[in-house]
């Protein structure tokens, strides 16, 4: 479920929606067309969408090593070190 935004019409409004507040709506709910707390109009506005850029929270060593993977960084030519996971500790040609 998505979370609406929304802003009073009139100023001042009260506490809640003086500053504007935001709500949980199903996107098939209808908006709301006044304050739950004071009555006033208000109107549901578009929000910066909450958006997770790139994975690397995905690739830090306690994610990866839950999932049973392991992870190496190289150290050298041809050469990588284990930095987590049950893998050997060292890959590469000696």
């Amino acid at each position: 479920m998505p979370i609406h935004e929304y802003v009073p019409l009139e100023s001042p409004g009260c506490a809640l929606c003086c500053y504007g507040f935001e709500r949980l709506e199903r996107l098939s709910d209808t908006p709301l067309t006044h304050c739950t707390a004071c009555g006033k109009p208000v109107r549901r506005v578009i929000g910066a969408p909450a958006v997770a850029v790139g994975g690397a929270h995905l690739l830090r060593e306690d994610h990866v090593a839950k999932h049973g993977f392991t992870q190496y960084r190289k150290v050298g030519k041809g050469r990588y070190e284990k930095t987590t996971g049950d893998g050997p500790d060292t890959i590469g040609s000696d």
